[in-house]
């Protein structure tokens, strides 16, 4: 299994923040060919009792290797990437994990 996990900054505007990842970034992840499923986290508190840094921590499941390395090179993540951009520029970091 692969996931790409994108951690998300708490934003100046969490409203818009959210009106636009719910009503527009999410529904175009769900686009994404091969895509097994989407886990969104809010976060809520820091474990230690500060401000948490991320507002979102969200994972985008592949089954394997092949199907993700399709996914990423596919017309939907080249829009996806594009509408990251237009909300999330300097304030996501986008990792990649696979099960051991």
């Amino acid at each position: 299994m692969v996931k790409l996990i994108a951690l998300y900054d708490k934003p100046a505007d969490p409203e818009a923040f959210w009106e636009h990842y719910l009503g527009v970034h999410a529904p175009l992840t769900k686009t994404l060919p091969g895509l097994r499923a989407v886990n969104l986290n809010r976060v809520t508190a820091d474990a230690f009792g500060g401000e948490p840094r991320y507002e979102l921590i969200a994972e985008m499941v592949f089954p394997d290797r092949a199907t993700f390395d399709a996914a990423m090179r596919s017309s939907e993540n080249r829009a996806l990437g594009k509408d990251l951009m237009s909300f999330a520029r300097g304030a996501v970091t986008v990792l990649v994990t696979e099960e051991p």
